[in-house]
């Protein structure tokens, strides 16, 4: 390693550090003001969340690798609309603000929990275990991206990266629970925008690339191998059917997602959880364009990186290239930031659903144990973070896996979520044909047809969802069958 790779390394080990000292700091300041720390303690910190810390977690959970290095990469083939990746969340959390307070009157800490609330087990089950799986695939995809970053930086393996970035999130999720994460989210949330943000403007303003002016009209002249124009400045070559269909699927996954609905459920009341939303709906779509500035840097001021295509170390060679040891450091601290908030989300998420929604109805018979049950959250935690690190093994491209996951969790059950707030009339067995279909759908459209158009499966899958809920319900209710009992919400 050169002397601006260690520096860089160094910089990332101290945060890594910094991450996993402060979550064990605020979790045993936690647990001093009590005497027994109950499951909702460790994973919901308490519902107690006002709406500054949790717009930091909404976004610090949702900005992860796909939206830092994922979007970099992207610009070589879309240019700066590759950047509708990130714009698109921050209208979605805009969209669900409308409706996130009725997460927090649902009474419930799970998508699945809701759902069964008005659709009954078996619709509980075919979603949790759907949601599970999905934050499997999420994982994977944020411990890609932290690897791909010390990879680059050190010359690490690969493997080796993922297995060290693997055991970090492992220990300061599992030991602290959700009060560390939403905690250490804040400190995330500082360096990925205020991180990212300076360290753009450094690179940009290095000699070699020469401010913004510069390196618009050297962009404009950018080719590919095959010597066709990039058009890297373009914002909608990424096209208007996928723009509406990222826009699509974050509304759809937002209220679907464990690791977003988790936070929604854990605000101190209605009115944290709506301006919470719409705060982190603000950072996100005014964040979007960093790390495609930066990407954009590496195809137009690095001499032949255009000509390797799109290439997912983009962000990382642009930064170590074109900015002080120091600023480099700062920025792949971010995206580690970025990514290990993520993943942290996704294994609390995933430990909140298999315990609220497998081990205590199924497993333990319906009886609830704390201490077992927290147990059980941190055993599972450690699961998800082997099984993504299985996928991180086997899987490259970041954006290809979250969209993956996005869909197969949300397509389905988005329409059964809905209605089952929204419409009274909906019956059980509509609830769960149209969370199959919708799933079913989504997943032909992806694996099958290879997602023609650009067009996000959840699309043409919640569609569908909900065409098959109004439908069956209407004929369930022509055969004298009664709507499924309505939620009862908390006031």
């Amino acid at each position: 390693m050169n002397s601006t790779q260690i520096t860089a390394f160094v910089i990332i080990l101290l945060y890594m550090a910094a991450t996993v000292a402060l979550g064990l700091i605020i979790s045993n300041s936690k647990k001093k003001k009590t005497e027994k720390q109950s499951n909702d303690d460790f994973l919901m910190a308490g519902k107690s969340l006002g709406p500054i810390v949790l717009a930091g977690t909404l976004f610090a959970a949702n900005t992860g690798g796909a939206s830092t290095t994922g979007v970099a990469t992207n610009v070589y083939t879309y240019g700066l609309s590759a950047s509708w990746y990130v714009i698109a969340a921050g209208i979605g959390f805009v969209l669900v603000s409308f409706i996130a307070p009725y997460f927090r009157r649902t009474q419930a800490n799970t998508v699945p929990e809701i759902i069964n609330k008005r659709y009954g087990k078996p619709s509980h089950i075919f979603t949790a275990i759907t949601s599970i799986a999905a934050l499997f695939m999420a994982t994977g995809a944020q411990i890609i991206a932290t690897a791909s970053i010390i990879n680059v930086v050190t010359g690490v393996e690969f493997n080796t990266a993922a297995i060290i970035t693997t055991a970090v999130v492992i220990v300061y999720t599992m030991v602290g629970g959700f009060t560390s994460v939403t905690a250490t989210n804040v400190m995330h949330v500082l360096f990925i925008t205020l991180g990212m943000t300076i360290a753009m403007v450094v690179v940009v303003n290095n000699s070699a690339v020469g401010g913004f002016t510069a390196l618009f009209e050297k962009a404009k002249t950018v080719t590919g191998s095959s010597g066709e124009n990039l058009d890297l400045l373009s914002m909608t070559k990424v096209g208007f059917p996928t723009i509406i269909g990222y826009i699509a699927m974050y509304f759809m996954t937002f209220p679907t997602g464990q690791e977003i609905v988790q936070t929604y459920c854990s605000a101190k009341d209605e009115k944290s959880a709506k301006l919470g939303s719409l705060i982190a709906g603000i950072l996100s779509a005014a964040y979007a364009i960093v790390p495609g500035i930066i990407g954009l840097v590496a195809y137009v001021c690095i001499d032949g990186f255009a000509a390797g295509g799109a290439q997912k170390n983009a962000l990382a060679e642009s930064t170590l290239t074109f900015a002080p040891a120091w600023v480099a450091g700062i920025v792949l601290a971010a995206i580690v930031a970025a990514t290990m908030s993520s993943a942290s989300g996704n294994m609390i998420g995933t430990a909140t659903m298999f315990t609220n929604d497998i081990f205590t109805p199924y497993i333990n018979k319906g009886v609830k144990d704390d201490s077992k049950e927290v147990w059980i959250s941190r055993v599972t935690m450690v699961v998800v973070g082997l099984v993504g690190l299985g996928v991180a093994l086997t899987s490259s491209n970041i954006i290809s896996v979250m969209m993956g996951a996005f869909a197969l969790r949300s397509a389905g059950p988005f329409a059964a979520f809905i209605c089952g707030i929204f419409y009274k009339n909906v019956t059980q067995r509509a609830g769960f044909i149209s969370i199959v279909t919708g799933t079913v759908v989504a997943a032909i459209w992806i694996y099958g047809f290879n997602t023609p158009w650009g067009l996000n499966a959840m699309v043409p899958g919640g569609i569908v969802a909900f065409i098959v809920i109004f439908l069956v319900s209407a004929i369930d209710r022509k055969m004298g069958i009664q709507p499924a009992k309505e939620l009862e919400l908390d006031n």
